[in-house]
């Protein structure tokens, strides 16, 4: 299976959550399934069936809701997300098992760096040592899915204090950076990429450079 990849660089959260939804309304059985790479403005997001008082003191930071599952989480620079823009019916998977094989790549990037993770099945996600590294938050609308995931490589972990982290009052949060240095972008990104196309089944991969597509993002 084919798979279009996106490095979007550092971008506020709004106009990416726009272009998603976008992406996924307008696609058809022949759109290709993409990945987009970014790095966001800080900014705490909250779920479809997200609880306000999960929103401890958020500062001077802002609260986007959005219609992903799952609770609050944050958003900044140092931390690398990507958005999965996927027809899961061609894998011929499900809801469940792409969670299972996003998490299981996370697992495997941070094997590679002598480092044991897990996940949880009492809440989506990475954790080393009862620590969470890594948020997952989807959304699927006719099997097809956007939002994705989130991986703390190396940034300020402060605002987490701001909130309860997914739901849980007290969860620890953790990154790369504390068990790793240094942190170099490029090689986790690339590192994720391919154990995500494993993981999901894709063989083939392009980036794509769309400056139509950039132009969008920046007006919405």
């Amino acid at each position: 299976m084919k798979l279009n990849i996106r490095y979007l660089g550092r971008q506020p959260y709004e106009p990416v959550f726009e272009a998603m939804k976008a992406f996924s309304g307008q696609r058809d059985e022949q759109t290709v399934d993409e990945l987009w790479f970014v790095e966001h403005d800080p900014v705490f997001t909250l779920g479809q069936a997200g609880k306000p008082e999960h929103v401890l003191a958020p500062g001077d930071i802002p609260v986007v809701k959005v219609d992903r599952g799952g609770q609050v989480t944050y958003h900044g620079p140092g931390q690398l997300v990507v958005y999965l823009l996927l027809d899961v019916r061609r894998s011929g998977s499900g809801p469940r098992k792409v969670v299972s094989a996003i998490e299981n790549a996370i697992i495997k990037v941070l094997s590679g760096y002598g480092i044991n993770a897990c996940a949880r099945p009492d809440a989506p996600g990475v954790y080393i040592e009862g620590a969470k590294i890594a948020a997952l938050g989807l959304r699927f609308r006719q099997m097809k899915s956007y939002h994705g995931l989130s991986f703390n490589l190396d940034m300020d972990l402060e605002p987490f204090a701001r909130i309860n982290p997914c739901g849980y009052e007290g969860l620890q949060v953790t990154q790369l950076r504390d068990f790793h240095e240094p942190v170099q972008w490029d090689e986790v990104s690339d590192c994720l990429l391919e154990c995500l196309m494993g993981e999901l089944g894709y063989n083939e991969a392009q980036t794509v450079k769309d400056e139509v597509f950039f132009n969008q993002v920046h007006a919405t």
